[in-house]
């Protein structure tokens, strides 16, 4: 039986990833790729609405690949890329920003909110298009399921709306995707402020625990937690944000109930209660931030491939990332789901830009081509020679 197919990714805007992408994104993303067809991306392309260094951008790329794989996504399980990777996202982006209505876009509250926050000099037309290209994302793998918190469902509902639109306009060739949005308790508050999202651009250090951090340092995060002055381990979201949030943390990480641990530390106040979850955090991240580590430091047998499609120590011309999807018959490596990698490799491939889904770019015509007969043959095409009278 076929499996549905489902679309998630991250932004690499931090060295690390925070305990919010592990228990929001990776742990369901652990249990997901038994289930589905996964297709899972460093969308690097939507980082760029922020200031980046390009050299600083690839490794936290890099980085961002390897915490992906270390806490148990399986390249021998789901497709494995880096978004950017696949030129047809921007061009898929592009085509669809001509059938999304301008008061549409400025509708998504994430824009509204930022541009509030920040005023409207500072925040970027790429900010405004975000979830354009998200929609972008999702509708080129056919997806059925995104997995997403509630502060993205708004941009899968216009992911639907332009699938629909594209599909009713010229003709049926997006799948409509269904969001999954993600239970409240997935949701991880700042340390220091448990009222705002844990966030990897948050102001403080204080506030957020870092997966590839020194251990004693998530410790002592945890112990200097804002909580209340009650004393009682009691989930109340309303009245004790901060307690709440570190009994939904420590819920997640052991699959616990939260009256379960609400009955342990009954009477026992919250140091007891703050030890217990450090303990529990740094047992979870040590082997992630372990077998990070790990392939972060292997230069990997991906290395050597990467010179040499570069042509001998540089001389040779240097391949587009993306090539391989364009042209039929080009031996791109690939990260298949036949785990024809190491995952050490993995990393490296995914680095070095030669990685490309298994199937994007084989199968289908050039996007353009669904609303009429392109004139000229597609560019992954070889021309036909003609025949000379």
């Amino acid at each position: 039986m076929k499996k549905a197919r489902l679309y998630s990714g991250m932004q690499p805007s931090a060295d690390s990833l925070q305990i919010g992408n592990y228990i929001g994104a990776l742990m369901q993303w652990r249990d997901l790729q038994e289930a589905y067809d996964a297709f899972f991306s460093v969308v690097d392309l939507h980082a760029l609405t922020q200031p980046n260094d390009p050299a600083e951008l690839r490794e936290k790329t890099r980085r961002t690949a390897a915490q992906y794989i270390a806490a148990g996504i399986e390249p021998s399980k789901s497709t494995l890329y880096v978004q950017s990777h696949v030129p047809a996202h921007a061009e898929l982006a592009w085509i669809l920003s001509t059938i999304t209505g301008f008061g549409e876009a400025g509708r998504m509250t994430q824009f509204k909110d930022k541009t509030q926050r920040y005023g409207s000099d500072a925040t970027s037309v790429g900010l405004f298009t975000y979830p354009v290209l998200m929609a972008a994302d999702i509708l080129l793998y056919q997806t059925d399921i995104v997995p997403v918190g509630d502060d993205q469902k708004q941009h899968v509902e216009l992911t639907r709306d332009l699938a629909e639109r594209f599909n009713g306009r010229y003709s049926e060739v997006f799948r409509v995707p269904m969001p999954v949005i993600q239970q409240e308790t997935a949701r991880i508050y700042d340390l220091q402020n448990p009222l705002a999202k844990m966030s990897k651009s948050a102001e403080s250090e204080a506030g957020v625990l870092w997966l590839l951090e020194d251990p004693a340092v998530s410790a002592k995060k945890i112990m200097r937690a804002v909580t209340d002055s009650d004393g009682t381990v009691r989930y109340d979201r309303e009245n004790k944000p901060g307690v709440s949030n570190l009994l939904v943390i420590y819920a997640a990480l052991t699959g616990r109930q939260i009256a379960s641990i609400e009955d342990e530390y009954a009477g026992r106040g919250y140091g007891d209660f703050k030890k217990g979850l450090a303990e529990v955090v740094v047992a979870e991240f040590e082997p992630v931030r372990a077998r990070a580590m790990e392939l972060l430091s292997d230069p990997a047998e991906a290395r050597p491939r990467a010179r040499d499609q570069r042509g001998a120590r540089g001389g040779g011309r240097r391949r587009h990332a993306g090539e391989g999807l364009r042209q039929r018959g080009a031996a791109a490596p690939r990260l298949t789901r036949r785990g024809r990698r190491s995952s050490a490799a993995a990393v490296s491939a995914l680095e070095a830009g030669m990685i490309a889904s298994d199937t994007v770019g084989r199968r289908r015509p050039p996007l353009g081509s669904c609303m009429r007969p392109p004139p000229h043959p597609p560019r992954h095409a070889p021309r036909r020679s003609r025949a000379r009278s």
